[in-house]
């Protein structure tokens, strides 16, 4: 478990920088409510854009953008509902993005990022 736990932080912290070299601002981080958790939340011009980072060394349980579930698409939402009620700001536009990070191919990890992603 611990493993895991190490591996998808080092996920996240990937999946932060790269989007913060792709020119997005990151707002908040692994942020939690009784729902569950929000990994990442940045913004890009007047978007708001929540997070989903999903690390994998393999594709023994699919791929890692696979992982993001209906349900976990909808508790994410649910997650974006609270956050954006308690943050006490305006967004014009949110959107759900799935950054996918392979580890372990090559030299360098993989990343994939799906914009609009649900």
């Amino acid at each position: 478990m611990a493993h895991n736990l190490a591996l998808g932080a080092h996920g996240e912290d990937l999946a932060a920088r790269y989007l913060t070299e792709a020119g997005m601002e990151i707002v908040d981080r692994n942020w939690r409510s009784r729902y569950g958790e929000v990994d990442l939340i940045a913004a890009e011009g007047d978007w708001l854009v929540f997070v989903e980072v999903k690390t994998r060394r393999g594709l023994g349980y699919g791929s890692p953008a696979e992982a993001v579930t209906f349900s976990k698409q909808r508790r994410i939402r649910l997650l974006a509902v609270e956050w954006l009620r308690d943050s006490g700001r305006h967004w014009s536009r949110v959107r759900f993005d799935v950054v996918a990070i392979m580890i372990g191919h090559g030299p360098q990890p993989q990343i994939e990022h799906v914009r609009d992603a649900f």
